[in-house]
């Protein structure tokens, strides 16, 4: 019988993961002056159009005063812009003409990563790994029914686009 790998140590694993990931994506945006908690905004707004900050925030569910900072950083370097919402306490989050630009580098640094992380996976289990990821990100983000749909739509963009 195959044991169990208990619960703890899955989510270890999955946390080293995406420390890796994270720290892999950070050296190939760093010539950009950028790092992936921003290019995640950048990729979500490119691919979702103008957001309100709360609408991005749920959506990456990152909290606030984080993704606030993002968004300041992001302003300041002249990526995104802010504008006032529709019930004015809101903020609309867009992408700015010199992120549009510029977008195709970031992208072609965070392909050219992927592909190197991936070359050691064979396809097989990358679309596996994928399906498992798809099928977790719905009910963990309480999306339900069309909600879950456009969660899992999105991932398989971001997957198709930068992972194959």
């Amino acid at each position: 019988m195959i044991p169990i790998v208990a619960s703890h140590t899955l989510f270890h694993t999955i946390h080293q993961l995406s420390r890796l990931l994270t720290k892999h994506a950070n050296k190939a945006l760093q010539p950009f002056g950028l790092y992936s908690a921003q290019w995640s905004v950048i990729y979500v707004l490119k691919t979702k159009g103008a957001l309100t900050q709360k609408e991005l925030g749920d959506y990456l569910s990152v909290e606030a005063p984080p993704l606030t900072r993002n968004i300041q950083r992001l302003v300041k370097l002249g990526f995104v812009q802010q504008s006032t919402g529709s019930d004015k306490r809101s903020k609309v989050i867009e992408l700015t003409d010199l992120a549009s630009q510029e977008y195709s580098k970031w992208e072609n640094a965070i392909k050219q990563t992927n592909q190197e992380l991936l070359q050691h996976l064979p396809e097989n289990d990358r679309e596996q790994l994928h399906g498992i990821i798809t099928s977790w990100i719905g009910p963990m983000s309480g999306s339900k029914g069309a909600e879950h749909e456009k969660s899992k739509t999105l991932v398989q963009g971001f997957y198709s686009d930068c992972c194959m």
